[in-house]
């Protein structure tokens, strides 16, 4: 992974005092603490460097790879795990509960960093998340596992907004794009490893070793964070903010905390992703419980959106949760609603794409985890590509990311109109490299205009929301889109084999007659051509949101 690292040490005078690891990226002054700082200029950010700076790095692409690597390692295992605990018809609260723990914490914890300090959070997020996966690991029902799952969640969450945060401010802001595009590589690595690992450990030993993986990887991250990340980060080498904490007691801290604005957006987005989770599962779209969640859920948020208003204008003590600051911002909200329609087609296109080839197709669980690979690699692809074309050449990002949405359109279209044969269609894998690079650019230069779209005092919380919108987008694209294929698939199915619950199909399907099994799976290739479909209107829907960000003269970075 070439990360660059920042300003060599070797470019300021440095003092037999001063830390070798430490450097700005500004003229230099001598801090009273030996480091280096702008000149005449003790608020100015002195960036961590040499070898903490290597190590903080490897902590985030650790604690990047397993929260990432937790959501898709678990679907090829599901199988294994009802064997052993039974619970078949809520297994997919497995999957569904880290997802809600995930995305319901990850501002929350963003703001908290601002109050307790990056270093105390992370600390806590890395920690929550290596418990509960062992707990997960030693869960022996159902219901314990999907418990344990939402707490590791929580701890996933946290961790994952923590490392987007440390990502824009660990390196100067023109040296962003690359950084964030090689610490990218860690997510499209851990999205493509998943299903092939998850299925292999399935296949070979027990279920539970995908849960006990996370604590040999976790416990050194923890270490490193303890020990590399500055105390007081990023604020560990400004005087003024040092004397400012000094002394400040954990009341005085805790006073800073928008209480109700946490518990808005925490119940408000718990809310949102359980009804998008069960539509048109469990619960048809017209039941009570969707209907009723998904009314509390835009009341909650209309309530979120009034209260953070009153916070931020009332200039007290109290900091919001999220900051009126960004319904004011048009670039913004279109950022985070680019995120919104960015999540679908970028993590669920990890999940449809080997599904499609393992009950479509009839290959094996890795080898249709192996054919997720030019998808995957190619999302870290065109992050790196747009990270140079952006920061070298100095394109506008807007425009590129205009470019990024045409091609999510014209990939996710084409897979959405594959013949629906039993036989792979090998074109299916250049249609992939389309939609993964079109992905790739979207999602790295979303992450990398935040901080230049935002006062500086608003980035960990502009991260946060960002990363949170994500998923949120995805849990309602997913809905969807299943709704979709299930609309499509069911009465089929239903007619064929008296089943219209696709997810028993893995465990179905072998034991039909070969006549059956090729009817159903005719079935399946023409409802996976809609879902992925729906992908594609996402994709598209990226384009109006981009063009509102729309300024005379273009942001450059």
């Amino acid at each position: 992974m070439a990360v660059e690292i920042p300003s060599d040490a070797s470019s300021h005078s440095l003092d037999k005092n001063s830390d070798p690891n430490l450097s700005s990226d500004q003229g230099d002054v001598e801090l009273s603490n030996g480091q280096i700082s702008a000149s005449g200029d003790q608020e100015a950010t002195v960036y961590v460097q040499g070898p903490r700076f290597w190590l903080i790095t490897i902590c985030i692409v650790i604690m990047m790879f397993l929260t990432n690597f937790e959501v898709p390692v678990i679907v090829t295992a599901l199988v294994s795990i009802t064997d052993d605990l039974g619970g078949f018809s809520i297994v997919g609260w497995v999957v569904a509960s880290y997802l809600l723990g995930y995305v319901a914490v990850i501002v929350i914890f963003a703001k908290f960093s601002d109050i307790f300090s990056r270093k105390t959070v992370f600390l806590l997020s890395i920690m929550l998340f290596i418990v509960f996966s062992a707990a997960c690991a030693a869960a022996q029902t159902m219901i314990q596992l999907i418990i344990f799952r939402a707490l590791q969640g929580v701890g996933g969450g946290g961790s994952f907004s923590l490392c987007t945060i440390l990502i824009i401010e660990l390196v100067p802001p023109e040296k962003t794009p690359k950084f964030v595009s090689n610490i990218s590589l860690s997510n499209a690595l851990a999205l493509l490893l998943g299903p092939i690992i998850g299925g292999a450990i399935a296949s070979n030993t027990t279920w539970r070793w995908i849960f006990i993986i996370n604590v040999p990887l976790g416990v050194p991250a923890f270490l490193l964070a303890l020990f590399a990340i500055p105390k007081d980060f990023p604020n560990h080498t400004r005087p003024s903010l040092e004397a400012k904490n000094t002394g400040v007691s954990l009341g005085n801290r805790l006073r800073r905390i928008d209480i109700p604005g946490t518990v808005l957006i925490l119940f408000a987005t718990l809310a949102l992703t359980a009804a998008f989770e069960e539509a048109d599962k469990k619960f048809p779209w017209k039941s009570a419980y969707v209907i009723t969640l998904l009314t509390v859920s835009g009341l909650l948020w209309i309530s979120l959106i009034f209260w953070e208003r009153h916070v931020t204008l009332s200039n007290g003590v109290r900091e919001p949760i999220l900051p009126w600051r960004f319904v004011l911002n048009r670039q913004m909200i279109g950022i985070l609603l680019n995120f919104v329609f960015l999540g679908g087609p970028t993590i669920i296109g990890m999940f449809l794409i080997p599904q499609r080839f393992q009950l479509a197709y009839g290959t094996s669980s890795l080898n249709a985890g192996l054919a997720l690979i030019p998808f995957g690699v190619v999302i870290a692809v065109g992050s790196i590509f747009a990270s140079i074309v952006c920061g070298k050449f100095k394109v506008p990002p807007l425009y590129m990311m205009l470019v990024g949405s045409g091609l999510q359109v014209l990939g996710f279209a084409l897979l959405g109109t594959l013949p629906a044969t039993l036989d792979i269609p090998p074109r299916i894998y250049g249609f992939e490299v389309i939609a993964g690079w079109g992905c790739g650019i979207n999602f790295t230069l979303l992450f990398v205009v935040i901080q230049f779209v935002n006062e500086k005092r608003d980035n960990a919380v502009a991260m946060g929301a960002a990363a949170q919108f994500r998923m949120m987008g995805s849990a309602m694209i997913l809905a969807i889109s299943t709704s979709v294929f299930n609309t499509y698939a069911r009465p089929q199915l239903e007619s064929l084999v008296g089943v219209s619950d696709a997810d028993i199909l893995p465990r179905l399907l072998p034991t039909l007659p070969q006549e059956l099994q090729n009817q159903v799976r005719y079935v399946l290739a023409e409802a996976y051509n809609r879902q992925t479909l729906v992908l594609c209107a996402s994709s598209a829907m990226q384009i109006p949101v981009t063009l509102f960000m729309w300024k005379k003269k273009q942001l450059t970075i």
